[in-house]
């Protein structure tokens, strides 16, 4: 496998699918394109991919595939019903999604045993916008080889790649990640709240925190959202966290650990997609601490 000569497989052309795969094209790459949802396709066809009428033929006429799917169960039903029987030895599987890391490690395991292909698992962090500009911080698990070969099938998206060990433990790492967005995005909404009720100008404070201790990329982002209420376009969504919070706690219990924040943050996000917000952009958490919740 080398550079720009491979062809690529990309499954689940989402909020970040979509502009990762029109990167991938622009960097020369050949792509081929399947969507559970094919109106979603022609955005990148438009820019050159090629629309696959099955997983089977995607996986088929494809060096290396790329998952970027909404959680554990698309990830484990793509693998088993489809992959696994079209997959072979010469081919690298890289999974962009945020999953389980167990479920991941049981996937790779059985995708080698089956047909003899590797695994990388690499989860991204930097949302829509970071997929846009190719500045993705992207945390992997895998075989040194595999790795290398992910190092240059990715590039056109990240910043910064991390080895971070064996197949599992980039979405370990992922798990990780969004355990501090979520507590950090939960504590701006209530801070934004606050600021509010106190009477100063909330849609400057990140402004003026900017470049202190307390800033951060996500006070950046949703700080000034929540103060000026606005919530579209969605660039998130509350239920990507909530799903990711969720495997934090399960993670924890498994291991023993202790996560009492993390696991206040996930009753609250619950709370909040209970109002009907799992699809909504998680600048709208500001509503929990508002007035204005409905």
């Amino acid at each position: 496998m080398s550079d720009n000569k491979l062809t690529l497989g990309f499954i689940g052309i989402g909020l970040m699918g979509k502009p990762m795969t029109l990167r991938l094209l622009d960097a020369g790459f050949s792509v081929n394109v399947w969507n559970r949802s094919p109106e979603k396709l022609p955005d990148v066809t438009d820019a050159g991919a090629k629309a696959c009428s099955s997983i089977a033929e995607l996986v088929k006429t494809s060096n290396v595939i790329l998952l970027c799917l909404a959680d554990t169960m698309s990830v484990e039903s793509v693998v088993r019903d489809d992959i696994l029987k079209n997959g072979s030895a010469n081919q690298l599987l890289i999974d962009l999604s945020s999953i389980h890391p167990e479920n991941t490690r049981q996937l790779a395991s059985m995708l080698y045993e089956k047909c003899g292909m590797g695994w990388v698992d690499a989860p991204v962090s930097g949302g829509v916008a970071g997929a846009e500009q190719g500045n993705l911080t992207i945390m992997a698990g895998g075989s040194v080889d595999n790795i290398d070969i992910a190092r240059i099938v990715l590039a056109p998206l990240y910043k910064q790649l991390t080895h971070m060990g064996d197949v599992g433990s980039g979405q370990v790492t992922k798990i990780c990640n969004q355990m501090i967005v979520s507590c950090n995005v939960l504590v701006i909404a209530e801070m934004i709240a606050l600021a509010q009720r106190a009477g100063v100008a909330a849609e400057k404070i990140p402004e003026a925190l900017a470049g202190g201790f307390a800033d951060s990329r996500p006070l950046q982002i949703v700080g000034p959202e929540m103060a000026m209420a606005t919530f579209e376009p969605v660039k998130w969504r509350v239920k990507t966290l909530l799903k990711d919070l969720n495997m934090a706690i399960d993670l924890s219990t498994k291991q023993g650990n202790a996560i009492p924040m993390s696991g206040l943050a996930a009753q609250l996000m619950q709370l909040h997609g209970n109002h009907g917000y799992l699809e909504q952009d998680p600048s709208t958490l500001i509503k929990l601490f508002t007035k204005n919740d409905a």
